[in-house]
């Protein structure tokens, strides 16, 4: 054995030991015994029955919250109700006709300009179900940052409308008159539930159903527990008017935060395809042999599906749920 050899090994059980004295002698000191005896003393004063009883309950609750958000990421929204989250005034059927046109029409551009049937079928694809759907998802994502956006600022409208004397139905009902959309949409859909006779705890709880955030799940838990024991109901919107606003100020903080690694996976993203052109400008015979021999064929699908999982990984380590 080396003298290096001899060096890393004792270093390695001077680490061993100094941990085990760490677990075994800082338990005895004077500091934290007291502690473990003041944390026993505490435990010891509450009964066994009543400390088993709050287990089981923290237990039931945690083993409920999962269960509803299981449920809720298997439970995929109908068309119906995505085309009305996303703010189109269309139907199923009409959606389903646009796709079909986009679909048809690409296809047969692709063919006029490839004369390939693979890529008229590929392109009819993408036309007719990857593009709407996408497009589907992100009207739906923009709205409801927008409807995040805007909540805040009309939580504060019915606490200044409570605090000044009036109903809170007359505060719902001047959202849904001057709010911007889509908060005045989805309060007016609030105001006219309560027309028809809906109580105002399940009108609200409707509203999460229309936006499946939690924003819009504080605001119905909110109203329907201020409904069931009441209470200062401005006081509440108040709070939850600070809270929405200090999630939103730490998710552009994240954001903020996580731009420089976003900017690294657009440029690591793009980079391949600007060496890919630039290469076929300066030197087309080169890299053409990626697409005229099997070889290369099997190497661009290699490389893409290589490509794709990487983006995937750093889009997930730079996507935060806040």
């Amino acid at each position: 054995m080396t003298s290096l050899d001899s060096l890393i090994v004792a270093g390695l059980l001077a680490v061993a030991a100094a941990a085990l004295a760490y677990a075994f002698i800082v338990p005895l000191l004077p500091e934290q015994a007291r502690a473990a005896k003041r944390q026993q003393a505490i435990a010891g004063r509450r009964p066994v029955a009543e400390r088993i009883q709050a287990v089981n309950r923290r237990d039931q609750v945690a083993k409920s919250l999962k269960e509803l958000e299981n449920k809720e990421k298997k439970a995929r929204p109908s068309l119906d109700l995505r085309l009305t989250q996303s703010g189109l005034s269309i139907t199923k059927p009409q959606f389903y006709a646009f796709s079909g046109i986009a679909a048809g029409l690409s296809a047969v551009t692709m063919l006029l300009l490839s004369g390939s049937l693979l890529l008229c079928l590929a392109t009819a694809f993408v036309a007719g179900l990857g593009l709407p759907q996408w497009l589907l998802a992100y009207l739906r994502k923009r709205r409801m940052a927008r409807f995040v956006l805007e909540l805040p600022n009309a939580m504060d409208v019915i606490v200044r409308g409570i605090k000044s004397g009036l109903p809170i139905g007359d505060c719902l009902r001047i959202i849904a008159r001057e709010a911007p959309d889509p908060v005045k949409t989805e309060f007016r859909a609030i105001v006219e539930s309560q027309a028809i006779g809906l109580p105002l705890p399940e009108a609200a709880a409707k509203l999460y159903e229309r936006m499946p955030i939690p924003e819009a799940n504080f605001f119905a838990i909110v109203i329907g527990i201020q409904s069931k024991s009441g209470g200062n109901l401005s006081e509440a919107l108040g709070n939850l008017s600070r809270v929405l606003r200090d999630r939103r100020r730490m998710a552009d903080k994240v954001s903020a935060m996580s731009m420089e690694a976003r900017a690294s996976a657009a440029i690591i993203a793009s980079l391949p395809f600007a060496v890919a052109i630039l290469c076929y400008l300066s030197s087309p015979d080169y890299i053409s042999l990626l697409w005229t021999t099997q070889v290369g064929q099997i190497a661009i699908a290699a490389s893409g599906l290589w490509m794709l999982i990487g983006v995937l990984v750093m889009k997930r380590m730079i996507t935060f749920e806040i």
